[in-house]
This record gives structure tokens, C-alpha cells and sequence, in this order.
């Protein structure tokens, strides 16, 4: 039997834990848990409220939410929530694999309109933090795929908002023909600056 022996230690800056890559999408980051590998496997942080506010990222998260997607092709989104209840989401793909899709709706905004977007699986192991002021969607690229977020905001459908998701505007490279959509992500409004 081997026995390991780690010192735990405070989130601190000069460790690492979690490395940002800041998207075309000002505010926007994707994010890689750094691992610390030994014989049992790998240890990694996904969330340091100094390293988070280092970046700029300055939240108390309030709600987490799992979406479970049974089929392949299936699009949730585009969805947000309008002031003064606007949210931030910190979104990870737990099981399966996404294209994670971002839409930037901030007045004054110089990418206003524009969008990003980002394959989270279940083994990069990446997480996409979305500011307020965007809106977010995704399409699962395979069966069975789990998709875990925080939200800084909890829900509420008199301020919950969405765009369509083939808005012609837009333009979203979707990877995939949809094969499951709700009826409610159908009806969303085009994107209209």
C-alpha cells in the first residue's frame, strides 16, 4: 500500500491552481484547473476567489444548476438575464462534450454582436467564466452530456431573456443540425442591437 502525505495550503496566487485565457469577448475566460498529478490520480482547483479577482472576477456565486442533455445535437440557448438581475456563470461540461457559445449584448460594447464560442468536455476538464451582459448557449456534441454552471444571480423568469439561436445576425458556426430544441428556444427573439 503507498501512503501520500501533501502539506494542504492557502489559495494563493504564487501556487497557480487555475490558469485564464481571456477570450476574443472582453471579460470573458476560459479556464484550465491546473493538476497536481501523483500515483492516485490528479488533484486540481477550480475555484480561488483571490485568483478569480485577480482577473478581474469579482462574484458570489448563489445558484449552481446541472442541465442533463440525452441526445447529440441538442441546443440550449441562447439565454440571459436582463438588469438588475443580470448574471455572471462559471460552465463546465461534467459528462459528454459541449460547443459552449458565448454572444456579447453590453452597450458601448466594441464586440456588441460578436461571439465566441469553446468545446468543453469531460476530459479538458475547461470551464468558460461568462460575464454579465452575455448571452450563452451550447449544443452537445455526443449522447448522455452533463453540464454543471454557477450562477451570481438566481433565476428569474420575469427577467429571463433569450436570442435565437440560428438568428441571422449572428451567424453561430453551430457544429451540428439541431436534433432537439425547446419549443421556447425556438421562439426567441432575433439579436437586434
Amino acid at each position: 500500500m503507498v501512503v501520500l502525505s501533501f502539506p494542504f495550503r492557502k489559495c494563493a496566487l504564487s501556487e497557480g491552481g487555475v490558469i485564464f485565457t481571456e477570450t476574443k469577448l472582453k471579460g470573458a475566460f476560459l479556464i484550465e484547473p491546473e493538476k497536481r498529478l501523483d500515483e492516485r490520480g490528479f488533484f486540481a482547483r477550480t475555484w480561488c476567489q483571490h485568483e478569480f479577482e485577480a482577473h478581474g472576477i469579482n462574484v458570489d456565486w448563489v445558484q449552481g444548476n446541472i442541465s442533463f442533455n440525452r441526445n447529440k445535437g441538442t441546443i440550449r440557448g441562447m439565454h440571459y438575464q436582463v438588469p438588475p438581475r443580470d448574471e455572471d456563470k462559471l460552465v463546465r461540461c461534467t459528462m459528454g462534450a459541449i460547443f459552449d457559445v458565448i454572444v456579447d449584448l453590453r452597450p458601448g460594447s466594441k464586440t456588441l454582436g460578436h461571439w465566441t464560442a469553446v468545446e468543453l468536455t469531460e476530459s479538458n476538464r475547461l470551464m468558460l467564466f461568462v460575464p454579465r451582459g452575455m448571452a450563452h448557449g451550447f449544443q452537445t456534441l455526443v449522447d448522455d452530456t452533463e453540464v454543471c454552471y454557477e450562477m451570481s444571480e438566481y433565476y428569474h423568469p420575469e427577467m429571463a431573456r433569450g436570442l435565437r439561436w440560428d438568428d441571422p445576425t449572428l451567424r453561430i458556426q453551430w457544429p451540428q443540425s439541431p436534433h432537439v430544441i425547446s419549443e421556447r428556444d425556438i421562439a426567441h427573439l432575433d439579436f437586434r442591437p
